[in-house]
């Protein structure tokens, strides 16, 4: 029976020494059919252990859009530019004080290169109205209808 050169990772090590390969086969300017389909298996499988491991899928949307200002060294003032949208809001998306829209979901998504689902999730916005309550988030409260006319 035949071994398969690459397998599914199941490792860190095992990661890095795919990452190794790649590295290696990208230099080498080999332009043969055979290094071209192992660059693209060795990019699937690397991909596939990133989606799965990414440090990134465990951080809020808030967080993460931190994180990649931070990588990115971008300020604030640079989010109004990439979003369009006001300096205030900007200040209080990174505030927790306003959820991200759709439309600022798929700018972001796009800019950082980062799928839609990593800002669509949901994490505790600060209302400040609720602010001087210890351990207070934002809470939907049923307003009463009045229906008589």
């Amino acid at each position: 029976m035949k071994t398969l050169k690459y397998t599914v990772i199941k490792s860190e090590s095992q990661y890095n020494t795919y990452c190794a390969a790649l590295e290696d086969l990208l230099e080498s300017n080999e332009n043969s059919k055979e290094s071209g389909d192992e660059i693209e298996l060795l990019t699937l499988l690397i991909e596939k252990w990133d989606a799965e491991h990414s440090a990134l899928t465990e951080k809020n949307p808030i967080e993460l859009l931190h994180f990649l200002m931070h990588g990115h060294n971008l300020k604030a003032k640079d989010l109004v530019t990439i979003l369009g949208v006001s300096k205030g809001l900007v200040s209080d998306i990174l505030n927790c004080k306003k959820g991200l829209s759709k439309e600022i979901i798929r700018i972001l998504s796009s800019h950082f290169k980062v799928s839609q689902e990593a800002f669509n999730r949901p994490y505790k916005l600060i209302n400040p109205a609720n602010s001087h309550l210890r351990n207070a988030s934002v809470m939907n409260t049923p307003k009463k209808v009045d229906l008589a006319c």
